[in-house]
């Protein structure tokens, strides 16, 4: 990188597979990285040639290529690049550094995206960018019209004080459903079926955007193909890379 041309930091560290936008945001506010020996401030701007340290270890350069990874998660395995037991990261056990693209939480499954692209996530993943996610979900009771309608004009979620945006629903059996969304509140759909008075007996999320889960198997991953990738870049061409805030519970 040119000794003239300065960048945020934390751009820079998701440009060097160390994590997103946001979870390097999370590591300098917790005083976790240095910089030329100074504890790094938020905002703050670096070259490249500087000496910077990530939990008093000194991190490699920007990757010459990034990896992009389809998976199918299984329950029970952690979204965290964390030391956290049953992560993901551990359990894919690779040698490049890579970091999911949003989340799933511990007791859903289906696809996850990882890469060690920190752009794109933000890309991906903002709520600005009104990008799809696409979910079948089963539920304990049967469901009817008015569930389906409450569903999709937007549920009012007490605990984050929001209320969800207006979504495709469209029943697919006697308590289970397709829901595709354009946000991701933290647990979203296990709020809204809750405040409805339902409570999820599980939860897959089967699309992100162009990228679509398929046939592959639970637990099983494969490489982004490079025409996924291409129409991926094209799709998210024009959107936002402002780092990513979730909305977490209180």
């Amino acid at each position: 990188m040119d000794d003239k041309i300065l960048i945020r930091l934390n751009k820079y560290l998701s440009e060097c597979g160390q994590c997103s936008r946001r979870e390097a945001d999370d590591l300098i506010a917790r005083g976790e990285v240095t910089v030329d020996g100074h504890a790094a401030s938020m905002g703050e701007r670096v070259s490249g040639h500087e000496k910077i340290l990530i939990h008093g270890k000194p991190i490699k350069g920007p990757a010459k290529s990034h990896t992009y990874i389809v998976m199918n998660k299984p329950r029970g395995v952690v979204c965290t690049t964390k030391n956290d037991k049953n992560n993901v990261i551990d359990y894919l056990g690779l040698e490049q550094r890579v970091f999911p693209v949003g989340r799933l939480d511990k007791d859903s499954e289906g696809l996850l995206i990882l890469t060690s692209d920190g752009d794109i996530v933000n890309r991906m993943m903002r709520a600005g960018n009104f990008h799809e996610k696409e979910y079948v979900v089963t539920v304990d009771k049967p469901i009817d019209e008015t569930f389906i309608r409450k569903m999709s004009a937007g549920v009012f979620l007490p605990e984050l004080e929001v209320k969800t945006r207006p979504c495709s629903v469209i029943k697919t059996g006697r308590t289970s459903f397709k829901i595709i969304l354009t946000q991701g509140l933290n647990r979203q759909i296990r709020r809204m079926c809750q405040c409805l008075g339902f409570r999820v007996v599980s939860l897959k999320r089967v699309r992100i955007m162009n990228i679509r889960l398929g046939s592959l198997a639970t637990g099983a991953w494969r490489p982004m193909t490079a025409e996924e990738l291409k129409d991926l870049k094209k799709i998210i061409r024009n959107s936002s890379n402002d780092t990513v805030k979730n909305i977490r519970k209180k």
